[in-house]
């Protein structure tokens, strides 16, 4: 059973940096592809960022590119999303999210609860 459970949400001002965790309980978080989401108020959920099961491939909606990180450890069953030069339309409910495949999928398995993420400026 695959159980995702975000954390490091938080209130930054605009420049900070925040780095989300997502946690997985289950015995077959190595073999999932990974992703995080976002869905800000009054619109729709969106692609952040993307990890093959090895984090060998990575990928990231524009926006983010060269500001947010997205990474792995198997080890320890835990994605990251790295988020530096946070804006205040970074503002939104983040989602980890797991995928049955390996390689980085269009839909995915498994959602987490989400985790608040508010930039002010």
């Amino acid at each position: 059973q695959v159980q995702l459970v975000e954390s490091g949400g938080g209130l930054v001002q605009a420049g900070g940096s925040l780095r989300l965790s997502c946690a997985d309980s289950g015995r077959t978080f190595s073999t999932y592809a990974m992703g995080w989401f976002r869905q800000a108020p009054g619109k729709e959920r969106e692609f952040v960022a993307a990890i093959t099961w090895s984090g060998s491939s990575t990928s990231y909606t524009h926006s983010v590119k060269g500001r947010f990180t997205i990474s792995r450890d198997n080890a320890k069953n835990v994605v990251y999303l790295q988020m530096n030069s946070l804006k205040p339309e970074d503002t939104a409910v983040y989602y980890c999210a797991a995928s049955r495949l390996r390689i980085i999928p269009n839909n995915y398995d498994y959602w987490g609860q989400g985790t608040q993420v508010t930039v002010s400026s």
